[in-house]
Parts: structure tokens; sequence; C-alpha cells
């Protein structure tokens, strides 16, 4: 899909900080680099954690995530590799593959399991954590399994920016980019933090590419293949190293970004949300407004009511 060329915002964000993922283990052992870390959760709100899993070996993920708990939050699984068995309490299942996305609200609580469906090849994703308001956060458990093809893509037109270079493939998995909704789109009343998740392709050869950030929004760059910039009112540009993260500044009114002009494409996912600015209390796969909500929960999974 083309579209138009969209005005570029009037003010840019620039680089806060940039933060290097600490490696780690999950489930059975997987493997993996935790980008978002519990330490960032007030700054990034009303996102709580960013993982990174990507390997060739299957020692590395063979093992999965075999049943485990959740309550108040969302998780949103992204497969850019591989293929991962969906099974949960509830009596759901699906198949999460290569391009496409798992997006999961556990709201009152289910136990899942996420489970590799190869022994060779590579396994590579991400898994965003997203809050729950206080008043959601009791909801009944919903999942949907969104296939690649549904994901709406968008490739911006060359001349989009100063530089006259373009040509960027979006995969809009929530929000809107260039006139064009993600797959995800539900009420602000219920889910008022309006995420917005953008794969971005940057062709080999360099290309740039705008996008407006309300100013409410929080927002981060995570950069998985390549170099990117992240370029300011000033044109100066910030380069956002592979697999950093990039943690944008409130001020202006969206962002531009530049891909190095090198003989290998870049890609990054832009992610962005308003905050909820409510208590965060978490233990585990827990996360909750209040340490009593908290006790109740691990209660709750002990005595066996967390089913879905």
């Amino acid at each position: 899909m083309r579209v138009m060329n969209t005005p570029a915002p009037t003010t840019l964000r620039r680089v806060e900080h940039i933060i290097t993922g600490q490696p780690t283990t999950d489930g059975a052992g997987v493997k993996l680099t935790r980008v978002l870390t519990q330490d960032l959760q007030r700054r990034l709100d009303p996102f709580l954690m960013l993982d990174n899993f990507a390997s060739d070996d299957p020692d590395d993920y063979g093992a999965g995530f075999p049943n485990h708990p959740h309550r108040g939050f969302e998780t949103v699984t992204y497969m850019i590799a591989g293929r991962m068995r969906h099974k949960d309490s509830a009596g759901h299942e699906g198949l999460l593959q290569n391009g496409g996305v798992q997006w999961m609200t556990a709201g009152r609580g289910l136990i899942h399991s996420e489970m590799p469906e190869q022994e060779e090849g590579v396994m590579e994703g991400f898994q965003l954590w997203l809050n729950l308001p206080g008043k959601s956060k009791m909801c009944r458990p919903w999942y949907r399994d969104i296939q690649s093809a549904e994901i709406p893509e968008v490739t911006t037109p060359k001349g989009e920016g100063d530089d006259a270079r373009g040509g960027v493939l979006v995969r809009i998995i929530s929000g809107s980019s260039h006139g064009v909704a993600g797959a995800m789109q539900r009420p602000a009343e219920e889910f008022p933090t309006e995420p917005l998740y953008l794969d971005l392709h940057f062709p080999a050869g360099g290309a740039s590419f705008s996008q407006a950030l309300p100013a409410t929004h929080n927002a981060f760059l995570y950069v998985y293949r390549g170099t990117v910039h992240v370029v300011d009112d000033e044109e100066h540009a910030t380069p956002v190293p592979l697999h950093r993260m990039a943690i944008l500044d409130n001020t202006g009114e969206g962002v531009r970004l530049q891909a190095e002009a090198s003989s290998e494409p870049a890609r990054a996912l832009l992610i962005a949300g308003k905050p909820l600015r409510e208590p965060i209390a978490q233990y585990g796969p827990f996360v909750m407004n209040t340490r009593e909500e908290l006790v109740q929960a691990v209660e709750d999974y002990n005595s066996g009511r967390l089913q879905g």
C-alpha cells in the first residue's frame, strides 16, 4: 500500500537516554534481552517491560514458556521469525508465526503457556507488557491472534522529509501512521493508553521517516537491524545503534528518524502510549495498584481461582 505524503511534525523530540538491555533468562530457560526493565516503568508508563529474544540455537529457546499466570496487564507478542503455540486456561489456543502478533489482555487472570513449535532454525521476536488502568485490571481475559497478512502496511513515498528520501515500509500493529489505522483499535474509555506500535523497515541506502506523537505520550525506539538516527529541530542526528533503546523526551509533536546510508537495511520498533499515572505494584507476573491486590492475586493463583 502506498499513500500521499504526510506533513512532518513541526517540532521534534530528542533522545533523552540510550538504554542497553540486560541479558537474562525466562520461562524454562529461554535466553533473551530485557530492554525495558522495572526501573523504567515510571518513565515509560504505561509500558512495563520489553523483551527481545533472538537465536538460531534451539538450546536457547527450545524449552519455551510452560504454564505461568498473569493478572492486571496486557502482553503483546510479535514474532519476527519462528513458530510459537499459545494455550491458556480459558480454553484458547493459537499458533503465532512469522510476522504475526498475539495481543492478550490478562485482566483478572489466567494461566497460559507459549511453547516453540520448531526444533531448529531462528526464533526471533518481542514481548511487550502494557499496563491496564485500575478500573480494567479485573476485566474478563481476552486475546487475539493477528496473522501477518492482517497487519496493515504502508510505504512512505519518496520525497518525505527535508532530505527527499523515503520508501520506508511501516507495519502498523496499533495506533495509526500516515493515515492508515493499525490492526488493534479499541475504545479509549476502557483502554486509555492509546498505544502506538510500529515496525519500521528502512531500505538499504538510507531513508527518513516522520511520525506525529501526542505530547502526552511517552515514547521509545528500539533498533533491531542496523543503526537509526533520531534527528532534532537543529538537524542534529543522534545514532541509536543495533540492539539499543532510545527513550525520547516529551518536548515536540513528533519524531523524525533517519537510517544510515549503508548496504544493509535497518529495522526498528517505534512505540508510544499515554501514561496512566497510577500506582504500580508488581510481583512477578502480577501487576496491580496496591500490595493488598497483589496478595489477593497470589492467593487466587495458589487456590486455583486464576483460570480465566
